[in-house]
């Protein structure tokens, strides 16, 4: 069905149509990711207990914590992903709409070129080509917008996805370097049988772990190079589909810039790293 869907869409806009829905399956896996991880903590932190193990039950217990807030941030890498794809579909959305005005040039460039070969004196030639030129001048607006659409709304969606990709990136560093550090509470020492081990007395060092770790999340901010832009706010006219010519000589807006300032959309958050409660 979803195919016969695709089938449907404008041949302009067909291709991205198809890397829209792709994204979101990318999307999903992101999320679908979110959620093993955090399974996969709790399972940790469960197993760590079940051992009678005082230092490894308190060290898995944090760092299922750890591992749980990595998850999370592959939610907020996936909400991220869905702004971005949000921004393609304006793209998409502007070819949809471009594309009927292109079928009317060529519709009436076919119906000239047809008569002009059956009938070269008919009269209604005149009418014909008087009615080029406004398909024309309508497809030479659609075709001005949607290049500025294109250039602007790309460079928008590319920044909210490359900024996701690097607030991932340097939270999930930040954890697991962090992570790392509680490894080091774990004396893994050999014994003897019939030796006993010393009692573990980091639970106060492995919070402050978590306590760090909360902290270094909360006062992250993002270091990017700002995406420049020239666009400047102009309205981009589409009715039903179709682009509809805005009140201005048709060469003047043909050449003139449209579409959104670019910005690093992309919102930074973090929650209390919290140890699960037994």
């Amino acid at each position: 069905m979803s195919t016969f869907r695709g089938m449907q869409q404008p041949e302009l806009s067909r291709k991205l149509s198809r890397l829209i829905k792709s994204e979101n399956s990318a999307i999903g896996a992101h999320e679908t990711a979110g959620r093993e991880r955090a399974a996969i903590a709790a399972a940790l932190s469960d197993w760590g207990e079940s051992t009678e193990d005082d230092a490894v039950s308190d060290i898995s217990d944090k760092l299922g914590v750890m591992l749980s807030e990595i998850g999370e941030q592959e939610d907020i890498f996936a909400q991220n992903l869905e702004d971005y794809r949000g921004v393609l579909k304006h793209i998409r959305n502007m070819e949809a709409s471009v594309q009927p005005s292109r079928d009317q040039r060529q519709k009436v460039t076919d119906e000239i070129a047809k008569l002009k070969y059956k009938d070269p004196t008919s009269t209604r030639l005149t009418t014909l080509e008087h009615e080029l030129v406004r398909a024309e001048a309508q497809n030479l607006v659609a075709e001005a917008q949607l290049s500025n659409t294109t250039r602007t709304k790309l460079k928008e969606a590319f920044d909210i996805h490359t900024a996701a990709i690097i607030e991932r990136a340097e939270k999930q560093i930040i954890l697991a370097r962090h992570a790392r550090r509680l490894l080091n509470y774990i004396d893994d020492s050999p014994v003897v049988p019939g030796d006993t081990r010393q009692a573990y007395d980091h639970e106060f060092d492995a919070r402050q772990v978590l306590e760090d770790a909360e902290a270094d999340l909360r006062a992250w901010e993002p270091t990017l190079d700002p995406i420049s832009s020239s666009a400047v706010d102009a309205p981009t006219h589409v009715n039903d589909g179709r682009v509809n010519e805005p009140e201005q000589d048709v060469e003047s807006v043909a050449t003139g810039p449209s579409g959104v300032a670019v910005g690093n959309a992309v919102p930074s958050s973090s929650k209390q790293l919290e140890e699960p409660v037994a």
